[in-house]
């Protein structure tokens, strides 16, 4: 990785507070621990339970373990003194709160085995803070996770009535921050975030706040039809999976696997002295109990076999985050919980954040190990970089504002794309009130004669002929068909009758269905080639801010057809048009909770192709599920380069900038070991006898993914909401100790706290110093062709980001848990045979045996992902 060439000095210089405090390393050593338990305790809530009981053995006072050790509940544990060798604690298994269960079973007995490691000094990572050069290369993780370990040791205690979500997110009941009802069964809990981190001179515990959602707790069959109203296609098996419960009628405790495909009338049994009977009939005998809800779901709570129950019988036990994956009703209430402003978050992290995790009262273990936290925020210089010149077709734009944004009035595209030989689509979808009244309606035609004189304005040269109109009536929603495939045959049969073939189409959604809108851009980007534009058909009627509503899309139809937006001033360009450069963005978007397993990821290379850098072409991929790295990125280079020298009479660039998005910390080095090379075996083929390609590359990681936050200290440095002011770039006080990286906030905060997006460079042939490359991150935040304001991730990366999204719409049915070869749920079990059968699956839907990048011949060099 490179060294950073030197702090940037651009700007006007200011001072935040950041949501770090100031650490203080131990004197060491600290001893490290492996525990086994012994029979093996496979599950982690089991493993926990056993750590929770030996804690409150005699055994473990009388090796003084008590208030001197810190432990992640399954494998790890530190102490602060050397303890007693060998070293074993018994522990007899008892269940948390399950008592009638517990007096039929003999409990069982466990011991845990505490082996020492070894001891870990910690005055090496002392002068790897200090920034020491033969100190450059020292592993400071063993320290860092076992300083993590020991923070998080008491708002993780058993006692505290905590809830640990993942290593590092804690949840305290609190009044002051109650939980927030979401609706379909579930609340959202606000907490904080803790992790260790190295800086400058100065180890720094980073805290922020986070908001998770849980169960809300009750009857299990209450909560379960609450999640299935909450949205049309809600699956009952995503909602239960995995969550806690107890019956009511015999009080044991158990997981639930999954909802059963039948019902409590449905499913029958043999049962001692009844004989053959239905769920419904054998509670009502044996324990007198009439069922509320007998066509609901039965649900499955057993281990390797199955033990159907009814779930108004089961209560959902507290304290429960959800696993699953949020309806799209429940992401939206979440946001609206997680959006609080800087100073309310900020005093939140000051004051609740510090006292749950006991950073104020330097509670046992922290004293133990000689651990100390500050209570101050960490004061850090910044500056807030100059905005770029935008620039239309006739000169530089007279203003951009405090926000980072401009409007569009009175301006003319700086390359105006031909609108000819256009279509309209009407989606009818039994929307009444928002919808046209078919292709026929006049006040339909008035809208687009209104719109294509908007676009014509806007600088583009339209079609005099008016656009053919067509309508597609789309069949009513039903539960047997959840993806709305006939919707999309409807869709179809409307596009195909059209003659000659269009070179784009507006379509006029009737609503924001998702399903549509995915099998839509799957139909027009994969079969039919052809690029669209979807409006939701509300907007576009309504008079109130119709022109704005117009002029956006323009902006769409305007870059899709090859034109362009807007452009930097020339002293902006200046270093981009030094010599020949190509402009890159890479991202990789991974299937999330609730898909089918096995759901490959999906990765996008976009790339400019013209001095003017407005134009970014992309190429998509699916590759191995899960897998980070892009994997054929020799040949999407490739043709990113190609494209390159088919526009620019042969030549091809001399410098490379890469900025590559979704890869987590642990993964740069894999950046440099494995995608490095791609680059330049695809860099390789371009060479000739006569004389080697082999351009200047430098690679820029940008993070959105992190918990670093900025507080302007003056407000005349503060956005009206008390955010930094756009253009704000720390590079000292919480970055890294030897490389080189930087946090920029290019764009105007729309609402709660903005999070500045983090670059990290891990390559620089070109060396490009710090000043150059931020003010140049900055300004090519302002190029983001679908938007008249700067952006938070800056544009190459944003717009890889779109085309994985894009390319998503491709496998929509996989990543909505539903395959063709594995039936209709997220598929269990990970054969290896099973995954090359969803692989199958996707590239079949994404016809990848026509073309690796899905999309046609009209539609790959251009950018349809907008």
């Amino acid at each position: 990785m490179p060294s950073r060439p030197g702090f940037g000095t651009v700007g006007l210089p200011i001072t935040l507070r950041s949501n770090f405090f100031p650490v203080r390393v131990p004197k060491g050593p600290i001893f490290e621990y492996d525990v086994a338990v012994d029979p093996a305790a496979n599950h982690r809530r089991l493993r926990r339970r056993i750590f929770q009981l030996a804690e409150q053995t005699d055994e473990w006072k009388k090796a003084g373990l008590t208030g001197t050790v810190a432990h992640d509940h399954s494998a790890k544990l530190f102490a602060a003194t050397k303890l007693p060798q060998p070293l074993e604690i018994k522990v007899l298994y008892t269940e948390e709160g399950g008592q009638e269960e517990q007096q039929r079973r003999e409990p069982k007995e466990y011991v845990m085995n505490i082996k020492f490691v070894h001891p870990l000094e910690t005055q090496s990572l002392v002068k790897y803070l200090e920034g020491q050069p033969q100190y450059r290369g020292y592993d400071i993780m063993p320290v860092i996770n076992a300083l993590n370990i020991v923070l998080a040791a008491h708002p993780g205690r058993a006692q505290g009535g905590g809830v640990m979500v993942g290593r590092n997110k804690f949840f305290h009941p609190s009044p002051a921050a109650p939980p927030v009802p979401l609706g379909g069964g579930l609340e959202a809990w606000r907490g904080f975030y803790t992790s260790v981190r190295p800086a400058w001179k100065q180890l720094m515990v980073n805290v922020n706040v986070c908001t998770t959602a849980f169960y809300t707790p009750g009857n299990l069959a209450e909560r379960l039809m609450e999640f299935m109203n909450a949205s049309y296609g809600a699956r009952p098996a995503a909602f239960v999976r995995g969550v806690r419960v107890q019956t009511t009628h015999l009080g044991y405790r158990k997981t639930v696997k999954t909802t059963a495909k039948v019902n409590a009338r449905q499913h029958k049994f043999t049962a001692e002295g009844l004989g053959e009977v239905t769920v419904e009939k054998y509670f009502e005998k044996k324990y007198g109990i009439k069922l509320r809800f007998p066509d609901l779901p039965l649900i499955d709570v057993g281990g390797q076999n199955t033990n159907y129950l009814p779930a108004e019988l089961c209560t959902i036990l507290e304290n429960q985050p959800f696993r699953g994956k949020l309806l799209e009703e429940h992401t939206a209430a979440m946001i609206t919980v997680a959006c609080q402003p800087p100073n309310v978050n900020a005093q939140a992290i000051v004051g609740r954040g510090l006292h749950e995790f006991g950073f104020a009262q330097k509670p046992p273990p922290l004293d133990a190990f000689g651990i100390s936290v500050g209570t101050e925020m960490a004061v850090v210089p910044g500056r807030i970089l100059p905005p770029p010149v935008v620039r239309y077709h006739g000169g530089p734009l007279a203003g951009v504002d405090d926000r980072a944004a401009w409007n569009l009035r009175g301006v003319r595209f700086s390359l105006g794309a031909r609108l000819e030989k256009w279509a309209a689509l009407l989606i009818q979808d039994g929307n009444r009130r928002d919808e046209f009244a078919g292709a026929d309606d006049p006040e339909l035609h008035a809208t687009l004669r209104a719109f294509a004189d908007m676009c014509g304005r806007s600088g583009m040269a339209v079609d005099r002929a008016p656009p053919a109109v067509v309508a597609a009536r789309l069949p009513p929603k039903v539960a047997e068909d959840p993806l709305r495939k006939q919707a999309v045959l409807a869709i179809r049969q409307a596009l195909t009758g059209l003659r000659p073939k269009p070179r784009a189409v507006l379509v006029v959604l009737s609503s924001g269905d998702r399903h549509v809108y995915a099998g839509l851009k799957h139909l027009c980007d994969v079969f039919l080639d052809v690029p669209t534009v979807c409006v939701q058909a509300g907007k576009f009627r309504k008079e109130k801010g119709q022109m704005q509503y117009f002029a956006n899309v323009a902006l769409k139809f305007n870059i899709k057809l090859g034109g362009l937006n807007h452009e930097l001033g020339e002293q902006n360009m200046a270093w981009l048009l030094q010599e020949p450069t190509m402009l890159v963005g890479m991202d990789v978007t991974h299937p999330g909770a609730g898909t089918v397993r096995g759901t490959p990821s999906i990765a996008a290379v976009v790339a400019t192709c013209d001095r003017r850098m407005g134009q970014y072409p992309a190429s998509l991929r699916l590759q191995e599920s899960k897998k980070e790295m892009i994997t054929d990125l020799q040949a999407m280079m490739e043709e990113r380069l190609q494209l390159f020298r088919a526009k620019n009479n042969n030549m091809l660039p001399t410098r490379i900038l890469v900025y590559r998005d979704g890869v987590s910390e642990g993964q740069f080095s894999l950046v440099i070991r494995e995608e490095m090379p791609l680059m330049k075996a695809a860099f390789a083929r371009f060479s000739t006898p006569q004389q080697a390609y082999n351009p200047k590359l430098t690679i820029v990681i940008c993070g959105k993914r992190h918990h670093t936050r900025f507080f302007p200290t003056d407000a005349a440095h503060a956005a009206h909401d008390g955010n930094p002011k756009p253009g704000t770039v720390v590079d000292r006080g919480v970055t890294a100790v030897y490389e080189y990286d930087f946090f920029l906030q290019a764009h105007g905060g729309l609402q709660g706290t903005t999070r500045p997006t983090h670059y990290y460079v891990v390559r620089d042939e070109i060396g490009i110093g710090a000043d150059q490359l931020q003010g140049l991150t900055n300004d090519v935040s302002y190029t983001f062709g679908r938007a008249t304001k700067a952006v938070s991730l800056v544009t190459p990366a944003y717009y890889a980001d779109l085309a994985c999204e894009r390319g998503r719409c491709y496998i929509h049915s996989l990543l909505q848990g539903i395959s063709d070869a594995a039936g209709t749920t997220t598929a269990s079990g990970s054969g290896r045979g099973e995954h090359e059968d969803v692989m199958n699956e996707a590239k079949r839907l994404w016809r990848f045996d026509k073309s690796p990048n899905a999309v046609g011949d009209m539609l790959k060099d251009t950018m349809f992902y907008l």
